[in-house]
């Protein structure tokens, strides 16, 4: 299945929706969209693009209802995500839906995109679990790729689970969350082994949290 989604927020009318496939978006504020899952997907072989737009001076806060299960199918476990976030000058985009769970084997690739101008304002967060309760025999990689205009801002890649370089099955994380702030000029700060947050070059700063489950915030 191909799931397309493009949701854009502007100053001055409420957030304009556009879906098609497995996914839709419902206002639930006047700055507020919340996605919802209108079949199963991701699937093995699923394709999803979603668009999310944030104009000069609009704000915006996307949520979702539900986390997101990744699944395979009976021809390949490898489903694809692609996110593409666009923020305009004064504007300000809080995008922070449930986990994605990487279940039954499944292996999903989430690739974001994000183009900031010089004065917007951003948090972005995800969050990953491989597998359901008795599984732990998924993968998933997303990479970041974020701008601040002509300027890179971030290049980022992260793997988890089944197949990737650290994974161990007594002792590796199954659990993840990111978050990139834009603008963030808090200073570094690691707790142990499993928590990071770094300032970028360009401003904003990465927090990169791992576990073995996630932790209910």
């Amino acid at each position: 299945m191909r799931t397309e989604v493009r949701i854009v927020a502007s100053a001055a009318a409420l957030p304009e929706i556009h879906a098609s496939g497995g996914l839709s978006a419902r206002r639930t504020g006047p700055h507020t969209v919340h996605l919802i899952g209108t079949a199963a997907t991701p699937l093995g072989g699923d394709e999803l693009d979603i668009t999310i737009v944030v104009g000069p001076g609009a704000r915006l806060a996307v949520r979702s209802v539900a986390a997101t299960i990744a699944l395979p199918s009976a021809v390949t476990p490898d489903s694809l995500a692609r996110w593409h976030f666009q923020v305009d000058s004064g504007g300000d985009l809080d995008f922070d839906p449930e986990p994605t769970i990487v279940a039954g084997g499944a292996h999903h690739h989430t690739i974001t995109s994000v183009l900031l101008a010089p004065d917007a304002r951003l948090r972005l967060r995800e969050r990953v679990q491989i597998g359901r309760s008795g599984e732990d025999n998924g993968g998933w990689r997303g990479d970041l790729i974020a701008d601040l205009g002509e300027i890179p801002l971030l290049r980022h890649r992260l793997e988890l689970g089944a197949g990737t370089a650290t994974d161990d099955p007594l002792a590796a994380p199954r659990a993840l969350e990111s978050e990139l702030r834009y603008p963030d000029d808090r200073p570094v700060e690691t707790t142990g082994l499993t928590e990071t947050r770094l300032p970028l070059a360009a401003g904003g700063t990465l927090l990169t949290r791992t576990s073995s489950l996630l932790a209910v915030r």
